[in-house]
C-alpha cells in the first residue's frame, strides 16, 4: 500500500445543490427530504493522468483516502473488424477485462474492478467494521478479489443460482466471507438479505450507486475512452442492470465539460436491458419516472430467464434525483432492448471481428449497437464508444488453476432477520 494525499473534494446533493463535507463513509446527504445521489465536487478541475499502470491513474478524480496495490485497467481502441461490418468510420471501444494484446489487464474479467479498487481506496485504515456487499455475480467477484488481496473484511451477499460467478486465479482470504439466498431468488433477493445483516453494528453497508466512490470508479471508463480518442464521444453504448455504469459515464461527461480541452457537448447514453427482464425499458417507454409495478414471481421468473443474469437489478437508481431518469433525459439518451437469441448472436459476431470473447451483459450493448446501426439511427461519422463490461474470461481461465469462493451459509428467500443476524456475526468472531 502506497502513502499519498488524500484527494481533495467535497460532496454536492443533487437534488439541493447544497455543498457538504464526506464525514468518513456519506452516502448522502441527511438534510435532503427527497430521495437523490450525491456527487462529488473534486478540487482539480482538469484531469491529470499519473504515471500509475492501473486505474489509480485517474485518481484526482477518485475519492481515495488510500492507495492499494492495483494493476488492473481497461483499454480504448478504435475498432477494425466490428467496424468495418457495421461500416462505422470511427467506433472506439473500452474493453473491460482481460485483453492483454490491446493493453487490458483485469483478472475478474469484468469491469466492476473499476468499482472495486475505488470503494475499497475510500475505506479508512482504522475501520473495523466488516463491509457488506450484495451483488448478482460480478461485483462479488470484483470485490472478492480486491479485498482479498489487500486484506479488507468483507461480506458477500449473492443469490445461489448465481455462486459460479465466485472464482478467482488464486485461493481467497480468510478476510472475505460469502452468504447466499436460495435458488429461486434473485439479486433483489440478495439486497433484501444484505439490509438483514446490517441490522448489526459490526457490518457497513458499501452502498451501490449511492457511493460515490463505485459511480466515479465506474467514470474511468469515459476517461479511458476520452484521453484516447481526444475528445467527448458522440454516443455511449453499455447494457444495464442498475444503470449506475451510465450515471456515472454521465457524470464523467460533465467534469470533462468543465475541464475544457476534449469538448463542450454531452455524449447520448444508448443503454439497453436484456427482455424480457426490463423493468426500466418499460418505464421509460412510458415516459414515467417511476418504475411501472412488477409482480415479485414473474419479475423473478423474468430475471432467472435471461441470458445476462447480472442485468437483473429490479432496485435500480432510475428515479432518485440524479439517477438514471435524469441522466437520460439530460443527455437526450434512449433504453433499448435486445433478446436472448439477440445478445448470444453478438457475442459470435464480436468475437469473429476483435478476436476475444465478451460476457453475456456487454454482448447485450453490442446487440443494441448493431440494431441501432441498422435502423439508420446512427450516423456513419459518429464518434461512438462501446463500453464492452466484461470479456477475456475464456482465454484468461484457459490452462490456469481456478478456485471457487463458497458459501458459508445459505438463507431461505424469508428468513428470521436476528437468525441471519446471529449467523453472520458468527462468521468474523
Amino acid at each position: 500500500m502506497k502513502h499519498f494525499s488524500p484527494t481533495k473534494y467535497h460532496l454536492q446533493c443533487v437534488a439541493t445543490g447544497e455543498m457538504f463535507e464526506d464525514k468518513g463513509w456519506s452516502l448522502d446527504y441527511p438534510a435532503c427530504h427527497t430521495p437523490s445521489l450525491i456527487r462529488t465536487q473534486y478540487a482539480k478541475r482538469e484531469l491529470t493522468l499519473h504515471d500509475d499502470k492501473g486505474l489509480y491513474r485517474y485518481r484526482e478524480w477518485l475519492p481515495m483516502r488510500r492507495q492499494l496495490c492495483c494493476n488492473a485497467t481497461h483499454a480504448t481502441y478504435k475498432s477494425d473488424g466490428l467496424a468495418e461490418l457495421l461500416g462505422l468510420e470511427n467506433l472506439y471501444i473500452t474493453f473491460n477485462g482481460y485483453f492483454p494484446e490491446r493493453g487490458a489487464t483485469m483478472t475478474t474479467c469484468t469491469f466492476k474492478e473499476c468499482e472495486a479498487y475505488s470503494v475499497c481506496a475510500r475505506i479508512s485504515d482504522d475501520e473495523e467494521r466488516v463491509m457488506v456487499v450484495a451483488s448478482a455475480g460480478n461485483t462479488a467477484r470484483a470485490f472478492a478479489k480486491v479485498c482479498s488481496e489487500n486484506n479488507i473484511k468483507l461480506l458477500l451477499v449473492v443469490p445461489e443460482d448465481n455462486l459460479d460467478a465466485l472464482w478467482g486465479d488464486k485461493p481467497f482470504n480468510d478476510c472475505v466471507k460469502l452468504i447466499a439466498c436460495e435458488r429461486g431468488g434473485d439479486y433483489y433477493d440478495a439486497i433484501a438479505l444484505s439490509e438483514m445483516v446490517l441490522k448489526s453494528p459490526k457490518f457497513f453497508a458499501e452502498g451501490g450507486a449511492k457511493n460515490v466512490a463505485r459511480r466515479d470508479g465506474m467514470g474511468t471508463t469515459v476517461l479511458s475512452a476520452v484521453t484516447e480518442i481526444g475528445r467527448i464521444p458522440d454516443y455511449y453504448f453499455q447494457a444495464v442492470g442498475s444503470g449506475t455504469g451510465a450515471i456515472a459515464a454521465w457524470e464523467a461527461n460533465l467534469r470533462l465539460i468543465e475541464d475544457g480541452r476534449f469538448g463542450s457537448h454531452i455524449m447520448r447514453l444508448m443503454v439497453s436491458q436484456n427482455a424480457p427482464f426490463m423493468p426500466m425499458y418499460r418505464a421509460w417507454r412510458s415516459n414515467s419516472r417511476t418504475l411501472l409495478p412488477y409482480d415479485v414471481e414473474q419479475a423473478r421468473r423474468d430475471a432467472n430467464s435471461i441470458v445476462a443474469k447480472v442485468l437483473s437489478n429490479r432496485q435500480p437508481p432510475y428515479s432518485v434525483a440524479g439517477g438514471l431518469y435524469d441522466a437520460l433525459k439530460a443527455t437526450d439518451g434512449d433504453i433499448l432492448q435486445v433478446s436472448n437469441a439477440e445478445a448470444e448472436l453478438a457475442m459470435q459476431i464480436f468475437s469473429d471481428t476483435e478476436g476475444v470473447d465478451i460476457h453475456p451483459a456487454a454482448a447485450v450493448a453490442v446487440a443494441s449497437l448493431i440494431k441501432e446501426v441498422q435502423a439508420k439511427r446512427i450516423e456513419q461519422d459518429a464518434t461512438i464508444m462501446l463500453n464492452i463490461t466484461g470479456g477475456g474470461e475464456q482465454r484468461y481461465r484457459a490452462n490456469r488453476d481456478i478456485f471457487h469462493l463458497r458459501p458459508s451459509c445459505i438463507f431461505p428467500l424469508m428468513p428470521n432477520v436476528w437468525d441471519v443476524v446471529a449467523k453472520v456475526e458468527e462468521l468474523f468472531g
